[in-house]
């Protein structure tokens, strides 16, 4: 038992369920990098594992560990150096570190206008949706099917939902041949670690992975995934902080990254999926550790090869649930009336940019509204 927090582990098959609510982020993403950057699987898949285990021990809650989307768009389309992917984790982890141990995230968190973090959700889940389509969209029929299964169940909480529908999925592969997440390329073998990087890789890792991937990492992993667990457990989350989850995030990425894994981080989407499909203590994100953990130690390809063969669609299907989740906040509805197109802006740029502009966006609009606000209050207060 957590004395500070009052949280303990719990076994049952929503928690396993619940474990495999974010695998519709975490695979492609994942895999894709392992096949297109040439990187190591043993030690992507040790990392996430660890990073997992660590994170489930610390929370006791089901806070996800997700692949830095800017990092990992960037090696799925430039070529990027092993060497300038440690140092770009490196550098992050640093960053993290420091923003958490001095407490300045929580001042960048107090700052945000709650009309401003309804709109990032809604413009993060609807990015979501999009991946999600995209990958319903490789075995639309098939998918279709899936994600109906998933809203039967999801009406009769007691069952594993995510657990249930991705076997479905994968029995359901095999008899029409649903295409697999698979891989665009020939992943390479064994553990191989990256060298040191150089000068102007230290340069080309900060342009090119740093300086886009912090943004994100500040809004969508820390701050909004902070908001969204208080909204989930309550006083049971009351330890999951901006500064924590930096100080975790920081800690992750110096450790891990310098030995072959990718950047990694938390995530607003990966905690409304696990929550969503069951998960309610530390045992969903100990569980999916333990489990990369030993597909990463499986001999030969066997564990690569299995993450890859999960069809493509039942992935979809659990990622749109999650986006609906994350994207139809409990702020988005209550928020004022004046405050729907601060939240409208902030979404659009979100999802047509990327978060930190919509971070920018979002706070011009507040400022603006706020302005016009008050003249309509002095127009039309009475005269002295």
């Amino acid at each position: 038992m957590d004395r500070s927090t009052g949280n303990r582990f719990v076994l049952n098959l929503r928690e396993i369920g619940g474990a495999l609510g974010d695998l519709g982020t975490l695979l492609p993403l994942m895999l894709g990098v392992i096949a297109v950057a040439g990187l190591a699987p043993t030690p992507v898949l040790l990392g996430f594992a660890a990073f997992y285990v660590l994170t489930a021990l610390v929370y006791r809650l089901p806070i996800p560990v997700q692949p830095m989307k800017a990092v990992a768009a960037v090696l799925l389309t430039a070529q990027v150096s092993g060497a300038e992917l440690v140092a770009s984790g490196v550098a992050i982890g640093a960053v993290m570190l420091l923003l958490g141990t001095t407490g300045w995230i929580d001042r960048v968190a107090r700052a945000v206008p709650q009309s401003v973090l309804a709109g990032l959700q809604l413009g993060l889940g609807l990015a979501l949706a999009l991946v999600a389509l995209e990958l319903l969209g490789t075995a639309p029929v098939a998918g279709a099917a899936i994600l109906a299964l998933l809203i039967g169940l999801l009406l009769a909480p007691r069952f594993p939902a995510a657990l249930i529908a991705l076997s479905a999925a994968i029995v359901l592969a095999q008899v029409v041949e649903v295409p697999g997440i698979g891989f665009p390329g020939e992943p390479v073998t064994g553990l191989a670690l990256p060298a040191l990087p150089s000068l102007a890789e230290l340069r080309q890792s900060l342009t090119l992975l740093v300086l886009p991937q912090l943004s994100l990492t500040l809004t969508n992993a820390v701050l909004i995934t902070a908001l969204l667990a208080g909204d989930y457990y309550g006083p049971r989350a009351a330890h999951v902080t901006p500064a924590r989850l930096s100080i975790t995030t920081g800690l992750a990425n110096l450790l891990l990254t310098p030995f072959g894994a990718l950047p990694m981080c938390h995530g607003a989407g990966g905690l409304a999926a696990h929550h969503r499909f069951g998960a309610r203590s530390g045992t969903a994100p100990l569980l999916l550790g333990l489990a990369l953990a030993a597909l990463a130690l499986a001999p030969g390809r066997l564990g690569i090869e299995l993450l890859a063969a999960v069809p493509a669609a039942g992935l979809g299907a659990l990622l749109l649930m999650a986006a609906g989740d994350l994207a139809l906040s409990k702020r988005l509805f209550d928020g004022k009336p004046s405050c729907l197109p601060v939240i409208a802006a902030t979404a659009a740029v979100t999802l047509w940019a990327n978060p930190f502009w919509g971070l920018l966006a979002g706070c011009g609009a507040e400022l603006v509204r706020v302005v016009i606000v008050r003249r309509l209050l002095r127009r039309d207060s009475p005269s002295r």
